[in-house]
């Protein structure tokens, strides 16, 4: 597991899961990420996850704002494992995955996700889509 995250005295962190079987993907949205999405929003910590039953495990534990799930990923692919936790995780956190094309949204759609951003990874589309996830879950802890 990999931590990132800002100085002390910040807002707290955004806890941003990370899953793919590829650690030079994992390695490319960190770095896409960079400490911050969006100048109004606090400092990114992300937490690296290579395998199925240990995103499971985690996202059952709790505390993360949103999911980047890589479509790609083997033997389980983001897309199936997004569906297995929307369906097995009471208020799963929103979910982001990386598709193989831009054609294959449909298949995000179909996984519940969110949201969706092809490879090769665009930084600064990957960065808007948390920070727009980010928002809408903040936007609802305020309305409840």
């Amino acid at each position: 597991m990999h931590a990132s995250a800002g100085t002390a005295g910040e807002q707290p962190p955004i806890k941003i899961l990370i899953y793919s079987d590829d650690s030079t993907t994992r390695e490319k949205v960190v770095l896409a990420l960079g400490r911050r999405v969006a100048a109004d929003l606090p400092p990114v910590k992300t937490y690296e996850f290579a395998t199925p039953p240990a995103v499971v495990s985690a996202v059952d534990g709790g505390g993360f704002d949103v999911l980047i799930l890589d479509g790609e990923a083997t033997p389980a692919g983001g897309m199936g494992v997004c569906r297995q936790l929307k369906d097995e995780v009471y208020q799963c956190p929103p979910v982001l995955v990386l598709t193989g094309r831009p054609q294959d949204g449909w298949l995000a759609t179909w996984s519940r996700a969110e949201a969706w951003t092809p490879h090769p990874i665009d930084p600064v589309a990957l960065a808007d889509s948390v920070a727009e996830l980010v928002r809408a879950r903040l936007a609802k802890r305020v309305a409840a």
